[in-house]
């Protein structure tokens, strides 16, 4: 049969039973409980052990994996066990909607499939369930952050928890420095995509019941440029800058450089956009990404070793924008990272606020009179957000907050009823606004 040009990266290698999978994402499971490590590193290693799995296999079982992290907490709780097995099966009747039946046909000890379930699990199958768990196991977030959370969505805590418990979206946005959603719509009519609910150059692609969509890194026309891969909240984030053409902009934490293609794309390449980061190995990505966007860029990537150069000296008290995408715990992006939220420990919060620290700090030296720091984190919780703001107002002089409501009004009117605002900003949740946990906030420098 032959392959159109379209399906052929969707081909997919497979060698494993539906069953043997499920023995594969136990034992992928049981590595990251033992080593702590990161679900990708685990997954990768499995993978290179175990060549003969195809490249189907390893998507799925990679999918297993992940929503058995996104439900670790609620799975446990109904199975009455936190170990690697208990935690897949619960995941299938509850992230899958698996009956028991269809569970027990997957534990067969058939042809490399786990073990039978025995009557204790068949048990918890039948009749467990969430009703009497606390919010932090039927929300499936650690303890320790549930007040964090609790203070920023009140009587909607759990109903967003649970959000953020499932599958994220996969949202890309089109390029308007190549051509206009409209027209490349019929180019992309084989991705089935519909128009993002806020983002106006978003298009949002179905995937599948287990969780993946299609390979767009190797279509033809991401390879031409035509759309980048992007959550709606990172696109959002960027339109709320307010880039304008004529001006300076820093993209400070540019990072792989996602926002700094959407400033670029944003401003028809006739603003001065200058990418910058503290790690070089996460800009690497961004030269790449600028040839084929067509984006126009200055990358400025530091100098290390003893003698460390700021890089970005010569603009001190001269950018008219300076877009702040702080580090932060990523706590808005659990969908996608669920293994980070259990990975998370409240020291890491603490140096991820020093680093907010430093970022603001440095933003400040940049930003002209009558200036802008434009504050983004995929945050949250409010101590790096609000928080973050308060202590950055309290220790630097001349500086007052934009209103997040009139920024929305000009730029993004429809998005006012979905946000939540905050006392600086505006906060983006998966239930919502369908996104990623996107705070956005803007900080002018007086006159």
């Amino acid at each position: 049969m032959a392959v159109s040009r379209h399906d052929e990266s969707n081909v997919e290698e497979t060698t494993l039973t539906p069953a043997a999978r499920c023995s594969a994402a136990i034992e992928v499971l049981a590595d990251i409980a033992a080593r702590r490590r990161p679900a990708a590193d685990a997954l990768k290693d499995w993978g290179l052990a175990h060549r003969f799995a195809g490249s189907g296999d390893r998507a799925a079982i990679a999918s297993l994996v992940y929503d058995a992290l996104r439900r670790r907490a609620s799975s446990a709780w109904i199975m009455g066990d936190d170990a690697p097995r208990a935690v897949l099966i619960g995941s299938l009747r509850l992230q899958q909607g698996l009956a028991a039946p269809s569970i027990a046909a997957l534990f067969s000890a058939e042809r490399f499939a786990p073990e039978p379930l025995n009557a204790e699990e068949r048990a918890r199958l039948d009749q467990g369930n969430l009703a009497d768990a606390p919010p932090a196991i039927a929300g499936d977030v650690p303890e320790w952050v549930l007040p964090e959370l609790e203070s920023l969505l009140g009587a909607e805590l759990l109903p967003e928890l649970k959000a953020l418990a499932r599958r994220a979206p996969l949202d890309i946005r089109l390029n308007t420095l190549k051509q206009s959603r409209d027209e490349a719509l019929p180019g992309l009519a084989h991705l089935a995509g519909e128009p993002t609910p806020f983002a106006p150059q978003g298009l949002r692609i179905p995937i599948g019941a287990d969780g993946r969509g299609p390979a767009l890194h190797v279509e033809p026309e991401f390879l031409d440029g035509w759309y980048e891969i992007q959550d709606e909240g990172s696109q959002l984030a960027a339109l709320l800058a307010e880039p304008r053409a004529g001006e300076t902009i820093v993209d400070l934490c540019a990072g792989g450089g996602g926002k700094t293609l959407a400033l670029a794309s944003q401003t028809g390449n006739g603003a001065r956009l200058i990418a910058s980061d503290e790690d070089p190995r996460r800009l690497a990505p961004i030269h790449e990404r600028l040839r084929r966007s067509g984006a126009a860029a200055e990358v400025r990537t530091p100098r290390t070793g003893r003698a460390r150069t700021d890089v970005l000296a010569d603009l001190d008290g001269i950018v008219d924008r300076v877009v702040v995408d702080a580090p932060c715990t990523g706590a808005g992006t659990w969908r996608r990272n669920p293994d980070a939220k259990w990975r998370l420990r409240p020291g890491s919060l603490e140096t991820r606020i020093a680093e907010q620290t430093a970022v603001l700090d440095r933003a400040a030296r940049l930003v002209r009179p009558g200036g802008r720091i434009v504050y983004v984190t995929c945050s949250l919780l409010p101590r790096e957000n609000d928080g973050a703001l308060d202590a950055f107002l309290g220790r630097t002089k001349g500086f007052t907050v934009v209103s997040a409501r009139d920024v929305v009004t000009r730029v993004l009117p429809g998005l006012a009823e979905a946000v939540r605002f905050t006392r600086h900003g505006l906060q983006m949740s998966p239930a919502r606004t369908g996104t990623d946990g996107f705070y956005v906030a803007s900080l002018e420098r007086r006159a």
